[in-house]
């Protein structure tokens, strides 16, 4: 866990002090550090934050020990040591077990919309013609106080059906439509702190306060007339090993016999985001096989944990981000396997995510780009996959086109498509060196985004628009991790930067001249009121650091967390 004084206010020159009179009402134990408003103070009541605590201090050592088997599990990888298949569990995942059954509500899952938890977001999102939105308070999300307390409301208003918004702008005003796509929550991953609120004395579990006020605030809709399986829905994200599985199982389970609703109510799919996971597939199953919806290819994040997986290993360097794509040996693997334990186990598998966006200057790459994303999408559903991700709603209709068109048995493929030929896998599948160059375009490509998506962030915006596509903070984290590879292995570049090698006084000089190029893209206004220069310096120091960081997020996290002076009140 991360400790107290991590989070504690620095001479960081982004992190203040905000006035105020009020405080929060707080059970004993707890300290909310974050700005008073009124409207906060509805999503953080006395009997939410006990709801939250509660959480808290039930399963705080069980993720201090799922976290410190993360610790482990990279001592041995940085050692020279592999993922694997666990012998111990082979017994799972040979059995003939299956899930509970998925309920009708879900069932259908063909195209899902992702984004943050921004009041606009939601009520489009949930308009778009999508089947599910997922809500995001991970990737996609910027996790300052603001945006975190404001998500809030805005899932509280969406659940209740009263959100609007007005668009001052066009005067135009946004509400729900009688049908909406079913929501779905992410919360942040188990290593997150949630730096705003102190429970006995140390940051609280950022998911437990994602997962814990949603909860609270949310599970009276869903207990009116719905029963078993109606939810709420979540996304369990960033997950190693079914140890932290066996976790959300157990704060489930919690949650529901607090709230007094049915056993198997809240359902979850967990993304396959990280390598070590994808040999921990039907264990995870298994451990939320009572609450589960199966598996999703959270393929960005996935290209990410290879690096980070393989730090210590010269001879599994990725080329360029842009050719890492589902071609490659160990990313169709990967998906092949997820698809046969999901069907093998009656649950959705979910495909992965199309990053493209509108283009509504240039009609012919706008084609373009939608084609690339129909043959994507087409690949996804021969293979077997039930559904897909789309980052924006104007890509819902061809991609809901081509699913639709393609998966005979709707609104699944999960009994139709029972694959055997992934069960002929063997480890060796899924770690495969990928193929391809590595450029100086690859080089300048990874920290132009990096730095314009690190400004976004530390701004506040979680989800950004660069070069037609939507970049998160996976994205963002394989281009942070591949320029650290590439300088710490001192790789020699292909095609016009044939025999340059990768080295500090190289990556010096691109980041200047990409630094230049970002001011003229964006323009000297903005480039001057942004915060670029404090995105590069931050940037940079990952890349060349000598230890990888685990995650870009957790350095960037401090110069985001802005406390309040005034202490919470217990009345």
């Amino acid at each position: 866990m991360v400790s107290f004084e991590t989070f504690l206010p620095t001479n960081n020159p982004v992190q203040r002090k905000n006035s105020g009179t009020m405080g929060y009402d707080v059970p004993e134990g707890v300290d909310i550090r974050g700005r008073y408003d009124p409207e906060f103070s509805k999503i953080l009541t006395r009997d939410a934050l006990q709801f939250v605590t509660d959480l808290q201090r039930e399963f705080r050592n069980h993720i201090k020990y799922a976290m410190e088997g993360r610790r482990e599990a990279k001592l041995r990888y940085n050692n020279g040591g592999l993922p694997g298949f666990d012998p111990a569990t082979k017994y799972i995942r040979e059995g003939e077990w299956v899930c509970a059954p998925v309920p009708a509500a879900v069932a259908d899952r063909r195209v899902e919309i992702t984004g943050p938890v921004e009041r606009k977001m939601v009520i489009n999102a949930l308009n778009s013609g999508a089947k599910v939105f997922m809500a995001d308070f991970e990737d996609a999300l910027s996790p300052s106080w603001e945006n975190l307390m404001r998500g809030h409301v805005n899932l509280r208003d969406a659940v209740n059906r009263t959100i609007t918004f007005h668009d001052q702008a066009r005067n135009k005003v946004y509400k729900l439509n009688d049908q909406t796509a079913k929501l779905f929550v992410r919360p942040r991953g188990w290593h997150l702190p949630e730096a705003h609120i102190f429970i006995d004395g140390e940051p609280a579990t950022g998911c437990l306060v994602d997962f814990g006020l949603y909860f609270f605030h949310s599970y009276a809709n869903f207990r009116k007339a719905q029963g078993q399986g109606f939810g709420p829905f979540f996304y369990l994200p960033k997950m190693e090993h079914s140890r932290e599985a066996r976790i959300w199982n157990n704060v489930f389970d919690r949650a529901e016999k607090w709230a007094g609703i049915e056993k198997g109510s809240i359902r979850a799919t967990v993304l396959i985001e990280t390598l070590p996971a994808v040999f921990q597939m039907n264990e995870i199953l298994y451990e939320l096989r009572d609450h589960s919806v199966g598996l999703n290819c959270g393929r960005w994040d996935y290209i990410f944990s290879y690096v980070k997986t393989f730090q210590g290993h010269p001879d599994r360097l990725l080329p360029d981000r842009v050719q890492v794509g589902m071609a490659q040996h160990f990313m169709r693997s990967y998906s092949d396997l997820l698809i046969h334990t999901c069907h093998k186990r009656d649950v959705h598998a979910m495909g992965g995510m199309a990053a493209q966006i509108p283009i509504r200057d240039d009609p012919a790459a706008n084609e373009a780009a939608l084609e690339l994303v129909r043959k994507d999408k087409l690949r996804e559903v021969k293979a077997g996959h039930d559904g897909t991700w789309a980052a924006h709603p104007g890509l819902i209709p061809a991609c809901m086109e081509v699913f639709t068109n393609n998966m005979t048995n709707a609104p699944n493929q999960i009994h139709s498509m029972k694959r055997q030929d992934a069960s002929v896998l063997i480890e060796e599948d899924l770690l495969q060196s990928p193929r391809g160059v590595r450029t100086m375009e690859g080089l300048r490509l990874n920290t132009r985004v990096g730095i314009q998506y690190l400004a976004a962030w530390l701004t506040g915006a979680g989800s950004v628009p660069l070069y037609n596509l939507m970049e998160d903070a996976a994205t963002a984290e394989i281009s942070r991790v591949q320029n650290w590879q590439w300088l710490k292995y001192g790789v020699e570049l292909d095609g016009d930067g044939l025999g340059v090698k990768v080295n500090l006084d190289l990556f010096g000089r691109v980041v200047e001249e990409e630094m230049a190029r970002i001011e003229r893209e964006v323009g000297k206004e903005k480039f001057k009121k942004g915060m670029y220069k404090e995105a590069c310096k931050l940037f940079t120091r990952q890349c060349t650091t000598p230890i990888l960081d685990d995650f870009l997020t957790l350095d960037a996290y401090n110069n985001i967390v802005m406390y309040h002076p005034i202490r919470s009140s217990r009345l």
